[in-house]
């Protein structure tokens, strides 16, 4: 199986090269969405605010001044400093729209209207672009113009209820889930889009919202309510309505997750702790008995997993086909070698030399896979390039510099 390593970038065109992609989105959802474009060779060409620049190049932990996030996120895009709210900058932005074939954004709705960069404008100049618009709740609606970030989103959707212990406080994932999930969404809608027109010769207009990227993926918590008047609440570890699968704890402290809940895989899960009898009862032959019992096959399990170590429990589950695993820190992701074997653990080279290990890159395409092909950039790195590409002098590049419109240079 063909791996990519993202320590050895390759010159190798993805499946996206030739794909003109404008980013004008900051943070996670929208910069994610083109991130992944970029990994299978759409030239991503993201403006940032000069000075700053993406406010996540400053988020968690900074090596040298900059997030290590950031080389992750902004891998294989160019940036271009621009002032939107410049008049100026804004009409750099239309005409690099007008030959973009996809542009992102993450704005609040209206923003970039107030620009004159709505789809009304930018389609009337391209007709072919494709616009992905994120927001919280959607260009649409009476939730519209509140400001939503992706906590919220994993709230409305009904995912924060769901990720408790019962009785205590919601937790959220860990992740920023909900971003996430809407710039996947995001990269379906412009494949999706891009697919059509090539029948139609048009472009038109995704509109992503975080919390129904979320709700999207919530499986049958709305028709179990609308069939039953169901509420699911938090379950903890627990898989509601399935059994047995949830984590137990072993006598080493940690935790083994363990999932017998397919009906020949839980009698061999049975006969493993030594409750054959269990595996043979007519009433657990079913998910559907399971469920009605699962404390007491949760009982079972569970003392059977307090008196071995979580390598002894998964060892012995190992032998007879039975899904568990261990509860995984980033420690452990770094020393896994099917992680490796995968190509899921790259090394990239920053500027002073250091080596960075970053994700690898998801899908794995068998003939054209994603690759590395440059690190983030600086802020403004590309702008001198960018702006020479749409014709515009090195006199009239050094004007707009002067002015304040533009910001960066050549690297």
């Amino acid at each position: 199986m063909h791996t990519e390593d993202p320590s050895t970038p390759s010159p190798a065109p993805g499946p996206l090269a030739g794909l003109k992609v404008l980013e004008l989105g900051q943070l996670i959802a929208g910069p994610f969405a083109a991130k992944t474009l970029a990994d299978f060779g759409a030239d991503i060409i993201k403006i940032e605010p000069p000075g700053a620049g993406d406010p996540l190049r400053k988020w968690r932990l900074l090596k040298d001044g900059t997030s290590v996030w950031w080389q992750v996120q902004s891998r294989n895009k160019r940036s271009v400093a621009l002032d939107l709210k410049n008049p100026q900058a804004q009409a750099i932005v239309r005409q690099l729209a007008s030959d973009a074939d996809v542009l992102i954004e993450n704005f609040r709705p209206g923003a970039m209207e107030g620009w004159g960069l709505g789809p009304d404008e930018l389609l009337k100049l391209n007709p072919r672009l494709i616009m992905l618009r994120i927001s919280g709740y959607g260009q649409t609606g009476p939730y519209r113009d509140k400001p939503g970030f992706g906590v919220v989103a994993e709230a409305m959707s009904g995912l924060r209820h769901l990720t408790a212990e019962p009785g205590r406080v919601p937790v959220r994932v860990g992740v920023s889930i909900g971003d996430t999930l809407a710039a996947l969404h995001g990269v379906i809608g412009i494949l999706l889009a891009l697919q059509e027109r090539q029948r139609s010769g048009q472009g038109q207009v995704i509109d992503v919202a975080l919390y129904e990227a979320v709700f999207n993926c919530m499986e049958s918590l709305l028709p179990e309510y609308s069939a039953f008047g169901a509420v699911r609440g938090p379950a903890g570890s627990a898989l509601p309505g399935i059994a047995p699968s949830n984590a137990y704890r072993c006598k080493d402290e940690g935790y083994a997750l363990i999932a017998g809940n397919g009906d020949s895989i839980f009698k061999r899960l049975m006969a493993t702790i030594g409750r054959p009898e269990m595996g043979a009862d007519p009433q657990l032959a079913d998910n559907a008995g399971r469920v009605a019992q699962v404390d007491r096959i949760d009982e079972a399990i569970g003392q059977w997993a307090a008196e071995r170590t979580v390598d002894e429990v998964l060892a012995a589950l190992d032998q007879v086909a039975v899904p568990a695993g261990r509860i995984y820190t980033v420690a452990d992701i770094a020393a896994d070698p099917h992680y490796r074997a995968r190509g899921m653990l790259g090394e990239v080279q920053m500027d002073d030399g250091s080596l960075l290990a970053v994700p690898g890159i998801v899908p794995k395409l068998s003939r054209t896979p994603g690759s590395h092909r440059r690190n983030a950039p600086q802020i403004g790195q590309d702008t001198d390039a960018v702006l020479r590409e749409m014709g515009l002098s090195p006199e009239q590049i050094s004007t707009l510099k002067d002015q304040g419109i533009v910001a960066g240079g050549t690297p």
